[in-house]
């Protein structure tokens, strides 16, 4: 939205020629701003809670940095996903001020730290090796204004570690599950709690997990009826839906 547009808003706000509710409305739909290689949607946080996510992974770095920095001129947080060493550097060189997160390749610039959920999120993996999609998910709901309850390697494998953490999940508002091989562990955990578990399949396993399949198979066969499915290492999406549910 630029000047323009936004004073001839106003104007027919102030003049009653269009209620309040309805400018709100359009204000959540105006035109994006057209980088040449993107469009930037500076009215996402309007409509969904949260500025646009940008996906790092097949952008170059200065495509990712130059995004960056216009989110950033309307936005205090911005979330990066899928950056590279190479990436985050180029952002950060351009945009001082980020939180680089190596291991789930997560870069945030997180300047409002308001919180906006109504509980905790509980963010859960199944082995150490798990964690890379966790973290994923653990960043994104602290930066979308949560709190975040992390508990990792309580895979079904030494269920007594699960069962060791009951109470701490049972007090979670919504839990995310990440878990590979073949996918066990959003089922056990949801058999326990009433809140809703966001199962995450990772691609961690050998062989017949088939990077993940075996894991997402399982998970949308799961006989917990509080558990839902996101793809497979999808953290993001996981800890996204998770902080709207929060919220409600």
């Amino acid at each position: 939205m630029d000047q323009n547009q936004l004073r001839a808003l106003f104007e027919q706000v102030r003049e009653g020629a269009l209620d309040i509710d309805s400018a709100l409305t359009r204000m959540r739909h105006m035109p994006f701003e057209d980088l040449g290689f993107a469009k930037v949607d500076h009215h996402r946080e309007l409509r969904h809670g949260m500025p646009e996510v940008i996906l790092a992974k097949g952008k170059t770095p200065q495509q990712v940095a130059a995004i960056a920095g216009r989110l950033l001129e309307n936005s205090n947080n911005v979330l990066i996903t899928r950056a590279d060493r190479e990436c985050a550097a180029e952002v950060e060189r351009q945009c001082p001020g980020g939180e680089y997160f190596p291991l789930s390749g997560t870069l945030r610039f997180w300047r409002d730290r308001t919180i906006h959920g109504k509980g905790t999120i509980a963010v859960v993996c199944a082995g150490t090796s798990d964690i890379f999609v966790a973290e994923e998910a653990q960043v994104t709901a602290e930066t979308m204004g949560n709190e975040v309850d992390t508990v990792h390697d309580i895979g079904v494998a030494g269920i007594h570690r699960l069962m060791h953490n009951r109470e701490r999940l049972m007090r979670a508002r919504v839990i995310v599950v990440c878990a590979g091989m073949e996918g066990a562990l959003p089922s056990a955990v949801g058999g326990l709690v009433s809140c809703p578990v966001i199962a995450v399949p990772t691609s961690v396993g050998y062989g017949a997990s088939f990077n993940g399949l075996a894991a997402l198979l399982g998970m949308l066969n799961s006989c917990a009826s509080n558990v839902t499915v996101v793809n497979i290492d999808n953290g993001f999406g996981a800890g996204y839906v998770a902080s709207l549910i929060n919220r409600l």
